[in-house]
C-alpha cells in the first residue's frame, strides 16, 4: 500500500474514532448522566457557588431538554416518571425554558402550599422545622458574605460567614437543611398556590436569595410553577468545588483551591 494510501486509511480511522465517540458523548449527556455548576446562592448550603455536579437524566424519563441544546429529536416525553417532594430537580426554567434551574421540589399536582412567617405548609399542616447549628463557610471569591453583619473569624483567624440554619422534614420524611437568613423578606409569606396538573411547587434552599415558585415566572428571575415535562434529571453526586482562587496560569492552584470535603457528595 502507497504511503498516500496509508494516509487516507488512518484519517478514515481518525474520523470514524470522532463519530463514534460523538454518539457515545450524546447518549451519554442525553440518557445517562450530565454535569451541572452552580452559579448562585440560591441553593445553599446544600449547594455552593462553584460545585460542579453529575445530573442523573433516567429517574424522570427523557424529553427534548435531555438531549443536549434541547435538540428536538424526542417527541413529548418517554418513560415519563414525578418526582419525589424532596428531590433536588435540575429543569428549563419558566417563562422561557431556555435557562437551566436547579431546586428543591415541595410540592406536586393538586397540593397547596402557602408560606408564613418563613414556615412552609402543605395542604394546611406545617411543614416540620428546627432551628439546629449556624451554616458557617470561609470566606472566598466564590462564597462572599451576603453582608457584612454576617462575617466573622474562626478559630485559625480565617475570615468565616455564618447564617441560621434550619432543618426542614417533609411530610414523606424526606428532611434537609435550609437557611432563613432575613427575619422579614418578600417570600416569607406568601398568599395559597394550588399546584396545577402536571406542574412543580420549587423552593431553593436559600430562602431569602432564591427566585423560585413563590413569585411569579419572570425572565432571569422568579419562574413560578414549573411543567414537569420540563424536567432535565435529578442531582446525583457533586464530582468537583473550587473557592474560586484558581489561576489557570498557575496549575498548583487549581489543587488549593478545591473543597475536597464538598467532593463526593450525594442528594
Amino acid at each position: 500500500m502507497s504511503k498516500k494510501n496509508e494516509s487516507s486509511s488512518e484519517t478514515l480511522d481518525f474520523m470514524k474514532f470522532l463519530i463514534k465517540l460523538g454518539l457515545f458523548v450524546i447518549i451519554l449527556r442525553s440518557f445517562i448522566v450530565s454535569p451541572f455548576n452552580i452559579p448562585s446562592e440560591s441553593m445553599q448550603p446544600r449547594l455552593m457557588v462553584g460545585d460542579y455536579l453529575l445530573v442523573a437524566k433516567w429517574p424522570y424519563g427523557f424529553s427534548n431538554y435531555s438531549m443536549p441544546f434541547s435538540v428536538p429529536l424526542i417527541p413529548g416525553r418517554i418513560l415519563p416518571n414525578s418526582p419525589e417532594p424532596g428531590d433536588v430537580v435540575v429543569f428549563k426554567a419558566p417563562p422561557s425554558q431556555r435557562d437551566d434551574y436547579i431546586k428543591r421540589v415541595i410540592g406536586l399536582s393538586g397540593d397547596i402550599i402557602k408560606v408564613t412567617d418563613g414556615v412552609v405548609s402543605i395542604n394546611g399542616v406545617d411543614v416540620q422545622r428546627e432551628r439546629i447549628e449556624d451554616y458557617k463557610h470561609l470566606v472566598s471569591a466564590n462564597s462572599p458574605c451576603f453582608t457584612p453583619n454576617f462575617e466573622a473569624v474562626n478559630g485559625d483567624r480565617k475570615k468565616i460567614c455564618s447564617y441560621p440554619q434550619f432543618r426542614e422534614t417533609l411530610p414523606n420524611g424526606s428532611s434537609y437543611k435550609i437557611l432563613d437568613i432575613y427575619e422579614q423578606s418578600p417570600g416569607d409569606t406568601t398568599q395559597s398556590f394550588v399546584v396545577p396538573d402536571g406542574h412543580m411547587f420549587v423552593m431553593g434552599d436559600n430562602r431569602d436569595r432564591s427566585a423560585d415558585s413563590r413569585f411569579p415566572a419572570q425572565e432571569g428571575q422568579a419562574i413560578g410553577m414549573v411543567p414537569q415535562e420540563n424536567l432535565v434529571g435529578r442531582a446525583l453526586v457533586t464530582v468537583f468545588s473550587t473557592d474560586g482562587s484558581a489561576e489557570w496560569i498557575k496549575p498548583w492552584t487549581w489543587f488549593s483551591a478545591a473543597r475536597s470535603e464538598r467532593i463526593g457528595e450525594r442528594f
